[in-house]
C-alpha cells in the first residue's frame, strides 16, 4: 500500500478544500426588472391578471420576500443602492434621476457588488440598462450637448466611468432605452456611430437625440436577451464562477412588446410587455438548465421600483388588475406602492423550495448577503447600509429581525423611515406623482405616520395621535444621516449637499 506522507496529506486536504469552495461558491444572476409592480407577479398577487410563469418558477424553486423594498421609488438611485449597499441619498444625487449624458454617480473608489466579486475571482458582466452615468468626451471640452443643430459629443472616444469603471469585465446595453444616444454600447465604446437626430411620439416617453437611422426600440429587449444567452453559455464553460447583472429595459417605457407578445395578455400593451420580460427570465432559466449549471446558480429577480403610471392604472383597474396590489401609490411615491417590490431568489444547492421571507429587507442588503456568501469582509467604507440576511435563506420562517429599521426615498427627495410596523413619511403628500402631490398638500399635516400592521393601505395618518413615535423615528433617521451609515461601524461622510426641505426636519426639536 502506498504510503501517504504528511506533504501528500496536506496537498489532498488543500485540494479537497478548494473543490468544496468551488462547489459552494455560486454563480450569481441578478435580474432587475424596470418599473414592474408588486401586483404584476402571480407569486405575490393570486388575483394578478398577468401571467408570469417564469418569475413564479423562481419563487417555487426557491423563496419569495414579501416585505422587500428599494431604497428609492425611482430607478437611478435604487440601482446605485443595489450595487453599492449604500442608501442612494448619500450620493450626490439628492432627488430625481440622472439625465442623458450625465456623469457617473458611483465614485470610482467605491466598492460595488461587481468589484467585490471580481476580487473574489468572479467573471463579472452587466447586460441591459445602465442609467448610472458615463463620462462622455466632447470635442470642445464643455458639457455634452445633443441638440438638432448642435452636438459636441465625440462618439468615437472610449467611455469611462460606466460599468467597466464599476467592476464589470463586460457590458452590453444602453444607458436607458428612452435616452440618447440611440445605439448599443459594448464595453467602453458605442457599437455603431449615431448619425441622425431622432424624435419620438410622446407616448414612447423617449428623449430626442442622436441615434442610428434604423434604430428600432422594439428590438432592444430581444437583442439584450440574445446577448444574455450567449454570455451564460460562454461563462458556463469557464472554471471561474460568474456574476451577471441583468437590468432589463422592460416593462419601462418605451412600452413596445414585439409582435409575438402584442395582445397576448388580453389587457393592454404594458401587460404584454410584462409577459415579454417574464419570457426573458424564462430564457435565462432555460439556458442555465441546458448548460447544467442551475443547481449552483443563485438567481435573484426583483424590480427597481413600483409600477409607472405609464402602465395605465385606470384601464387595468377596469379589467380587474392593480399593479400595486393592495398598496398605495406607484413609482415615484414615498407610499408602499413606490418602493415595495416583488423579490424572488432560487439557489437549488442551498435554498429549499417554496419558502417565504416575511422579514423587512432592503435591496441594499444584497451587498452584505453576497459578501457573506463569497467570504468578503466588509470595510467601514463599504456597504454602509447593508445588512446580511443570509441566515434567512436557509431559515425563511425565522422571526429574527435582520435589520432594525429601513429608510426609503421618493423622487422629490422626501424621506421615509420604518421601524417594525411604524412608518414615518416626512412629507405632506406622496413625494411623487400620486395625489396629493407635496406641492398641493399645504393644508395637510407636514408628516405622515402609519401603522402598517393595521393599515397597510396607509389611509389613516396617526402623526398627531402619536407625537412621541414621530419624534423617535425622526431622531433615528437623523442619526442615520449624520453618521453616514445605518450599520455598526466607523462614521462615514455623505456626498453632496442636502437641500433645505430635506434637512428642515433635522433642526426640529
Amino acid at each position: 500500500m502506498k504510503r501517504i506522507t504528511s506533504l501528500n496529506l496536506t496537498l489532498m486536504l488543500m485540494l479537497q478544500a478548494g473543490l468544496c469552495l468551488a462547489q459552494e461558491t455560486p454563480n450569481i444572476i441578478f435580474i432587475l426588472a424596470d418599473d414592474l409592480g408588486y401586483g404584476d407577479v402571480g407569486a405575490f398577487n393570486m388575483n394578478s391578471k398577468i401571467k408570469t410563469p417564469h418569475i413564479d418558477q423562481i419563487a417555487a424553486q426557491g423563496l419569495k420576500l414579501t416585505d422587500a423594498h428599494t431604497s428609492s421609488s425611482v430607478c437611478t438611485p435604487s440601482r446605485y443602492s443595489i450595487l453599492t449597499g449604500r442608501y442612494n441619498w448619500r450620493s450626490p444625487l439628492k432627488n430625481g434621476v440622472l439625465k442623458p449624458y450625465d456623469q457617473p454617480l458611483i465614485n470610482k473608489e467605491r466598492t460595488t457588488l461587481a468589484s467585490m466579486l471580481k476580487e473574489k475571482g468572479y467573471q463579472t458582466a452587466c447586460i441591459g440598462k445602465w442609467h448610472l452615468g458615463f463620462n462622455w468626451k466632447t470635442t470642445n471640452g464643455a458639457a455634452p450637448v445633443d441638440k438638432k443643430h448642435e452636438n459636441n459629443i465625440d462618439y468615437l472616444a472610449p467611455l469611462t466611468g460606466g460599468p467597466m469603471g464599476a467592476g464589470f469585465d463586460y457590458f452590453f446595453g444602453v444607458d436607458a432605452p428612452n435616452y440618447p444616444p440611440y445605439t448599443f454600447i459594448e464595453n467602453n465604446r458605442i457599437t455603431k456611430l449615431p448619425t441622425e437626430f431622432l424624435t419620438f411620439d410622446a407616448m414612447l416617453d423617449s428623449r430626442p437625440g442622436k441615434g442610428l437611422p434604423d434604430w428600432d426600440q422594439e428590438q432592444i429587449m430581444p437583442r439584450l436577451e440574445a446577448a444574455t444567452v450567449s454570455y451564460i453559455q460562454k461563462a458556463a464553460g469557464n472554471k471561474k464562477p460568474f456574476f451577471l447583472y441583468l437590468p432589463l429595459t422592460g416593462p419601462h417605457t418605451p412600452i413596445l412588446p414585439t409582435p409575438a407578445f402584442k395582445g397576448r395578455s388580453g389587457l393592454n400593451l404594458y401587460a404584454d410587455f410584462v409577459m415579454q420580460a417574464d419570457a426573458y427570465v424564462g430564457k435565462v432559466l432555460q439556458t442555465l438548465a441546458r448548460e447544467n449549471i442551475s443547481e449552483n446558480t443563485m438567481v435573484i429577480f426583483t424590480s427597481d421600483n413600483g409600477c409607472s403610471p405609464r402602465a395605465d392604472f385606470l384601464k387595468l383597474a377596469t379589467l380587474g388588475h392593480d399593479p400595486s396590489y393592495i398598496y398605495r401609490g406607484m413609482k415615484s411615491d414615498i407610499f408602499e406602492g413606490g418602493h415595495r417590490v416583488p423579490c424572488v431568489i432560487s439557489w437549488p444547492a442551498k435554498i429549499k423550495k417554496g419558502g417565504t421571507i416575511t422579514q423587512m429587507v432592503s435591496m441594499v442588503d444584497f451587498f452584505a448577503t453576497i459578501a457573506h456568501i463569497v467570504g468578503h469582509d466588509i470595510k467601514d467604507n463599504e456597504g454602509e447600509d447593508s445588512f446580511d440576511f443570509y441566515t434567512l435563506l436557509s431559515k425563511p420562517g425565522s422571526r429574527r429581525a435582520v435589520r432594525d429599521a429601513i429608510v426609503m426615498h421618493s423622487i422629490d427627495g422626501s424621506f421615509s423611515i420604518r421601524k417594525a410596523n411604524w412608518k414615518l413619511e416626512l412629507c405632506a403628500g406622496s413625494g411623487g406623482w400620486s395625489l396629493p402631490r407635496n406641492q398641493d398638500a399645504k393644508d395637510l399635516p407636514p408628516v405622515q405616520l402609519y401603522d402598517l400592521n393595521n393599515d397597510v393601505a396607509e389611509s389613516e395618518n396617526l402623526a398627531l395621535k402619536y407625537p412621541e413615535k414621530v419624534k423617535q423615528l425622526t431622531a433615528l433617521l437623523t442619526k442615520f444621516i449624520n453618521e453616514g451609515r445605518s450599520t455598526p461601524g466607523k462614521p462615514q461622510a455623505n456626498e453632496g449637499v442636502f437641500n433645505s426641505k430635506q434637512v428642515f426636519f433635522l433642526s426640529q426639536p
